[in-house]
């Protein structure tokens, strides 16, 4: 079992720009196939809008948005869609935004006004006030024997000082990003209504992750669990699938195998974790809490972590399992996670339910793995 057809892209991030046949995949191979993919790297390279202040990492891009990897994504999606119409079919198609660098194309880059985007409650990097993780992934030299491989890690895992105005630009640019994304999600949605085939099709739209934004005075991502990173979009449509409700409770993303298996009449195997959504969905589960595990090894700050996280309803604790370091929010008290209560005496109670939580996971990160092929 497994995929039948795939197209890949090397680096959809765009930290580098596609890399030239025969080089890279099958959206390189797409960009380059006109004769003019070292123009089209250069206009992505350029600045085709208004100033950005000197916001890090970020460009209104002179890409035409039709050779954006968003765009490629959705043209092969809906491309997929016709050929597979008349066949049962599984799907996912990956879209790589909205992700740093935040490099969005015009016109996309303009629908946000910058002076009109909200900026964060807790814009202050408080790193003194938290468990001592925090500092080392901001300042931490990654141990890499490559140099050039070195100072990327340590340049794109920074935080560097934004004035208003900056963060500003990156947020409105970071949500010109989502827009073209959600785009390209509408297209795919039409053409499922075109070809008939949306009353028989379970659509999920979810994130792997999502980015400070500013938040806590942070950006892009990395080994600090505010809700921020870890609360992203999971929406669902489709038969077997209650329309109209929302829900907040705890779930993960590692409960949509067993939701797609529950959905086509599949038993769930009993090694996995995963759980179906569906009784979430009908009111009749309550879930107490999701997990996430997130071992880093020296190669990204300097020093491995080993982090577990549980988040419930109303409160998240992460420990640092090689240290025993811990931070516990009360998030009824407390939304913006700006006071550590870990040790705090009137929370040792309710800290050790949490910690039952997680011990009551098998410890999945530390299990053998294949050998590790990046840098992460």
């Amino acid at each position: 079992m497994g995929f039948q057809s795939v197209q890949l892209m090397v680096e959809g991030h765009n930290t580098f720009p596609p890399a030239q046949p025969p080089s890279g995949q099958s959206y390189e191979a797409w960009f380059y196939a006109d004769g003019q993919g070292e123009l089209k790297n250069r206009l992505y390279q350029t600045n085709a809008g208004p100033d950005v202040k000197g916001a890090p990492q970020t460009w209104h891009s002179g890409l035409p948005p039709a050779f954006h990897n968003s765009t490629w994504v959705g043209d092969r999606t809906v491309a997929f869609l016709n050929e597979a119409r008349d066949r049962p079919f599984c799907l996912w198609a990956s879209i790589p935004d909205p992700h740093h660098p935040f490099d969005c194309p015009v016109p996309w880059s303009l629908l946000h006004r910058p002076e009109e985007v909200d900026l964060p409650k807790h814009r202050t990097l408080d790193l003194d006030r938290r468990p001592w993780w925090h500092r080392a992934s901001l300042e931490g030299i990654p141990n890499l024997a490559d140099p050039k491989l070195r100072d990327f890690r340590a340049k794109h895992s920074r935080t560097p000082v934004l004035t208003d105005d900056q963060l500003r630009e990156v947020i409105a640019n970071y949500y010109g990003m989502i827009s073209l994304a959600d785009h390209n999600i509408g297209r795919i949605l039409i053409e499922l209504h075109r070809l008939g085939l949306e009353e028989n099709t379970l659509v999920v739209i979810a994130s792997d992750h999502g980015d400070w934004l500013g938040d806590h005075g942070l950006l892009l991502k990395g080994p600090i669990a505010y809700d921020g990173l870890l609360k992203v979009v999971c929406m669902m449509r489709g038969p077997g699938v209650p329309q109209g409700v929302m829900s907040d409770q705890p779930v993960s993303s590692l409960d949509l195998p067993a939701t797609f298996l529950d959905l086509a009449g599949v038993e769930r195997p009993r090694t996995w974790h995963s759980r179906s959504l569906l009784p979430v969905a009908r009111g009749e589960e309550v879930r107490e809490f999701a997990y996430s595990e997130w071992d880093l090894s020296d190669s990204r700050c300097g020093v491995p972590l080993e982090l577990r996280t549980v988040r419930t309803a109303r409160d998240k604790l992460t420990v640092e399992a090689i240290s025993g370091a811990a931070e516990l929010y009360d998030l009824a008290a407390d939304p913006q996670e700006t006071t550590n209560m870990a040790d705090e005496p009137s929370y040792a109670a309710r800290r050790a339910e949490l910690e039952a939580m997680i011990a009551a996971r098998p410890d999945d990160a530390r299990s053998e793995r294949l050998p590790a092929v990046g840098m992460a």
